[in-house]
C-alpha cells in the first residue's frame, strides 16, 4: 500500500473550480446565520427576562431543547421531515441555512442573555427615571452596552459556528469540505484533499481566534 503524499496536482484552477464554490457557501453559511442567530437569540433572551411566564416558558423550552440535540441531528431531521410536511424537497443549502439559524439562535440566546444581566441595574432604574419605557431602555441603554461586552464571546462562537459548516456534508450541501472532497476524487487524491482540508480550517480558525484575542484586549482596555 502506498502511503506516499502527493500534493503537486494543487494549482489554482483546482481551487477555482471545486474550492472557492465550498468556501464561499461556508463563509455565507457563517454569516447568515449569526446574524439570523444573534437576531433570534436577543429575541428570546429578552423573552426569557421579560419576567412574564407566557413569554419565558417558550422559550426556555426552545432554548434547552436545541442545546440539548447535537446539531448533525437536527440538520438530518430538518432535511428528511421538513419536506414530508410541506410536500416537496428544499434543497440541502437552504435547509442548512434555516437548520443554522434556528439552532444558532438558542446559543446566542444565552450569551445575550447574559451579556444583558451584565448591565449593572442602576442604569436601567436610571433610564425608566427619564420617562422610557421598557423597549426604549434595552434599545438605548442595555443593548448596546451588552454588544459591547459580549463581542469577544459572540465571534468566538461565530468561529465555532464556521467549523460546524462541515456538518453540511452530512446531506450533501457544497461547503468548503464538500469541494475538497469533489476535488479529491477527481484526481484520485482524497487523502491529501482531507488533509489540506484540515490545513485550511486550522488556519482559518487560528486567524480568527487571534484576531478575537486582540479585540478582547482592547475592549478590556477601555473598560
Amino acid at each position: 500500500m502506498n502511503l506516499a503524499l502527493d500534493f503537486s496536482f494543487y494549482n489554482w484552477d483546482l481551487v477555482q473550480n471545486f474550492i472557492l464554490k465550498g468556501l464561499m457557501f461556508s463563509v455565507t453559511l457563517t454569516v447568515v446565520a449569526t446574524l439570523g442567530g444573534i437576531f433570534f437569540g436577543t429575541l428570546l433572551a429578552l423573552m426569557r427576562l421579560s419576567g412574564k411566564q407566557w413569554l419565558i416558558v417558550p422559550a426556555t423550552i426552545y432554548v434547552n431543547g436545541m442545546r440539548s440535540i447535537p446539531l448533525v441531528m437536527v440538520i438530518l431531521w430538518f432535511f428528511l421531515l421538513v419536506p414530508l410536511v410541506i410536500g416537496r424537497p428544499i434543497g440541502a443549502e437552504l435547509s442548512a441555512v434555516i437548520t443554522f439559524v434556528a439552532f444558532e439562535a438558542a446559543y446566542f440566546s444565552e450569551i445575550m442573555r447574559a451579556g444583558i444581566q451584565s448591565i449593572p441595574r442602576g442604569q436601567v432604574f436610571a433610564g425608566q427615571a427619564l420617562g422610557m419605557t421598557y423597549g426604549q431602555n434595552m434599545r438605548l441603554v442595555v443593548l448596546p452596552q451588552a454588544f459591547r461586552n459580549m463581542l469577544p464571546v459572540l465571534l468566538t462562537q461565530t468561529i465555532i459556528l464556521f467549523q460546524d459548516t462541515s456538518l453540511v456534508y452530512a446531506i450533501g450541501a457544497y461547503d468548503m469540505l464538500k469541494g475538497f472532497e469533489v476535488a479529491g476524487k477527481n484526481y484520485g487524491r482524497p487523502m491529501e484533499a482531507y488533509i489540506a482540508a484540515a490545513v485550511i480550517y486550522f488556519i482559518i480558525c487560528f486567524a480568527l481566534s487571534w484576531l478575537v484575542k486582540r479585540l478582547h484586549k482592547k475592549i478590556a482596555i477601555i473598560r
